[in-house]
């Protein structure tokens, strides 16, 4: 019988890891922008201690305020993964801390990011394991369920699926569907490459800066003294 909101699924389809490894280094910033700016999860899930996320998605929809289902995804997560949790966005009850955190640095896990909020923040903020939440509180979780584990989830307002690669940085995250995942890393890696040279031109003063000017007279902009 099916139980629909308490299930698990325990396979999931990853990409190839060179795949991933490929986006290592390449802002989040410059993937967006080769996505169309969409993709995002927004500026509510911010970076917890600064540093970067590479991996792919190991999903849980968790009941606000209960991490019963997190527990299990933590011992259920394959190296590499990158556990985001579904919490609904409701950040009353943090639902991991530096235990939890910490165990999956042993076990491998790439990171962690949480739509809702943590505790411990003081020792998050001096690792060097990536964690991101939406908030912070000492106020702890329950432990009874429901949830679900490896479902399509929405985390800083955008879908996520198992096994979809996941990129951050001091900026935020950006989430790429693997299928679309080669495309996007060459178009990122010439914007890299593009951005050095506009860097090269800003530093030498040659810049050029006509487009903004043949927007503004295209859009009809009025100029006046």
């Amino acid at each position: 019988m099916k139980n629909v909101g308490f299930r698990i699924y325990s396979k999931v389809v990853r990409p190839p890891r060179e795949l991933v490894e490929g986006f290592s280094g390449i802002p989040v910033a410059n993937i967006a922008d080769n996505m169309n700016r969409t993709s995002c999860m927004d500026a509510r899930i911010r970076n917890m201690n600064g540093t970067p996320l590479l991996g792919t998605a190991f999903t849980v929809k968790s009941r606000p305020g209960d991490n019963l289902m997190l527990n299990k995804a933590i011992d259920m997560a394959a190296p590499g993964d990158v556990i985001i949790v579904d919490t609904a966005g409701e950040t009353g009850n943090a639902i991991t801390g530096e235990m939890m955190i910490t165990w999956g640095q042993q076990r491998g896990i790439a990171g962690f990011i949480i739509d809702g909020a943590v505790r411990d923040a003081g020792v998050i903020r001096k690792m060097t394991f990536p964690v991101y939440a939406a908030g912070v509180t000492p106020k702890g979780p329950y432990k009874d369920g429901p949830g679900e584990i490896n479902v399509s989830i929405s985390c800083g307002g955008v879908v996520i699926n198992p096994g979809d690669i996941i990129v951050g940085d001091e900026d935020g995250v950006v989430v790429i569907d693997p299928k679309d995942a080669p495309e996007i890393l060459e178009r990122s890696k010439a914007t890299v490459l593009k951005e050095m040279g506009m860097m090269e031109s800003i530093k030498s003063k040659t810049w050029d800066r006509t487009w903004v000017d043949k927007i503004l007279h295209d859009k009809g902009c009025e100029y006046i003294d």
